[in-house]
């Protein structure tokens, strides 16, 4: 009865202008997107250093900044101690680990010292710092002499007259000679003293050089009062012809270091000249600059305070019984 109605029949018709109503398409359902199986990372402890490891880091770029040399004495323990902000068992301890590495050396009763460096040269010297080759040598181990010691007294000449402000035709003592480092020849040396300063007997003299003391060396043992000295670099090539190749023994052309130098006391004194021609590897002349610091730094701990010492508090109680 209901499929035979008329007016059911005209609605359908009607609709849609009379057309046939499209009937909806179905839509494929979307598929989940597989998701990737996590891979567990493993997880790496962060290593923590100890108090040790900080003090002997600190103590290493202290030294390594270059402000001692070799047999240099550093401060008692109870001052690099207070310089870390560390016990001083805990600055022993960093001290045998410097130890064991060379980098100090530790006596009893005496203290401790900058350890020993090894360098392929027969000397070193540090420009900024004015030391006679005979302290360079005994921190290395090395035993100096002077062969062909000649001490003459003769005009200075054009060159060391104007370095020393002299006339050329000054006479001073001039002394050359052969310096030698464990029996090898090193260095042959040409030295002139200015004729205010009072030498020793030529005899004495000869034999202080001969035993391997530099002109400083004197100068300083008589009280000379030496402040500085002005050092000039050269590079030279030196001739198998030359007498300087024959003294050190070089028997074909070889680049050479000759230092130019000119020693001063008080302000403005110029007291010695000298030009020191090097065989090669006779020295190793560097620079080494650094940071101005005159303390190693602080050791701090992984909460970035001091990892050591007593806090402002204590300070003020142990002030606060004391003053009691």
């Amino acid at each position: 009865m209901a499929s035979g109605d008329p007016n059911r029949r005209r609605t359908r018709a009607s609709v849609n202008g009379g057309k046939p109503v499209a009937q909806p398409v179905a839509r494929p359902v979307p598929q989940p997107i597989p998701q990737p199986i996590p891979v567990p990372i493993p997880v790496v402890p962060v290593p923590v250093r100890s108090l040790v490891d900080g003090a002997e880091q600190a103590l290493h770029n202290w030294l390594a900044a270059g402000r001692y040399r070799q047999g240099d004495r550093l401060p008692p323990e109870h001052e690099v101690a207070a310089m870390l902000g560390v016990s001083r068992g805990t600055l022993r301890s960093a001290l045998r680990r410097l130890e064991q590495g060379g980098e100090i050396v530790r006596r009893q009763g005496s203290g401790t010292f900058v350890g020993r460096t090894a360098a392929a040269s027969a000397l070193d010297e540090r420009l900024e710092r004015l030391e006679p080759y005979s302290s360079v040598a005994a921190r290395r181990g090395l035993s100096l002499a002077a062969a062909d010691v000649r001490i003459e007294r003769r005009a200075v000449g054009g060159e060391a007259g104007e370095a020393l402000g002299l006339a050329p035709n000054v006479r001073a003592t001039t002394i050359s000679r052969t310096l030698m480092a464990d029996g090898l020849p090193v260095a042959v040396m040409f030295d002139v003293v200015h004729p205010d300063v009072a030498l020793p007997e030529d005899a004495a003299l000869r034999v202080a050089l001969e035993r391997g003391k530099m002109v400083l060396d004197v100068l300083i043992e008589l009280g000379v009062p030496v402040t500085y000295a002005r050092t000039r670099v050269i590079p030279s090539l030196l001739s198998p012809r030359e007498r300087a190749s024959k003294l050190l023994g070089v028997r074909s052309p070889k680049a050479v270091l000759e230092l130019e130098e000119l020693i001063f006391a008080g302000r403005d004194e110029r007291v010695a000249y000298s030009r020191d021609l090097f065989a090669p590897g006779g020295n190793d002349v560097m620079v080494i600059r650094s940071l101005e610091s005159t303390r190693p730094a602080p050791v701090v701990n992984l909460r970035g305070s001091r990892s050591s010492g007593p806090t402002p508090r204590r300070r003020r109680a142990r002030g606060a019984r004391s003053a009691g």
